[in-house]
């Protein structure tokens, strides 16, 4: 239970937190609060758990703008793959692939294939390994592509002859 002394501080503290963005820490400030106190725990460590609290948060909120922002159409992971109904696709391939070699190197991979062997779901779920791996990127499809790229283009003004 919250001592007096503990009760009129928190709501200031609450309020710095708030006014900081620090919602990680606000959200666990009260039960750290009330643990250290129960506990004994040094202030340094309630402040060491209420810093590991904020950082969490920050990963949870960036890992699902990170997905929010990639647009991906669907829910796939290499482990949602349907791998047996594919047997063209090398499993140990794409495992490389989603090694994600290939980002540190600065390097691009094309995906190739009649259709429906799996390219989308493969691009998708290396998509959402990198998302989850703190890499930022975007699923689009080569026709939404094409259709942006040429409205992008600038016209060229009629010469008269």
């Amino acid at each position: 239970m919250p001592t007096p002394v503990s009760r009129k501080v928190r709501k200031p503290n609450h309020e710095q937190l708030a006014q900081l963005r620090l919602r990680g820490m606000a959200a666990a400030l009260d039960a750290e609060l009330d643990r250290g106190e129960r506990e004994g725990a040094a202030p340094a460590e309630v402040i060491s758990r209420l810093l590991a609290a904020e950082v969490a948060q920050r990963r949870e909120k960036s890992l699902a703008y990170r997905l929010a922002q990639a647009k991906l159409p669907w829910n796939w992971t290499l482990e949602s793959f349907p791998f047996d109904r594919q047997p063209g696709v090398d499993r140990g391939q794409i495992r490389a692939l989603a090694g994600l070699d290939l980002l540190r190197r600065n390097e691009n991979t094309l995906l190739i294939g009649p259709p429906g062997t799996g390219k989308t779901g493969i691009a998708l779920a290396l998509l959402r390994e990198a998302s989850v791996n703190g890499h930022a990127g975007r699923f689009i499809t080569r026709m939404s592509c094409s259709t942006n790229c040429m409205h992008r283009l600038p016209i060229a003004p009629r010469r008269n002859s």
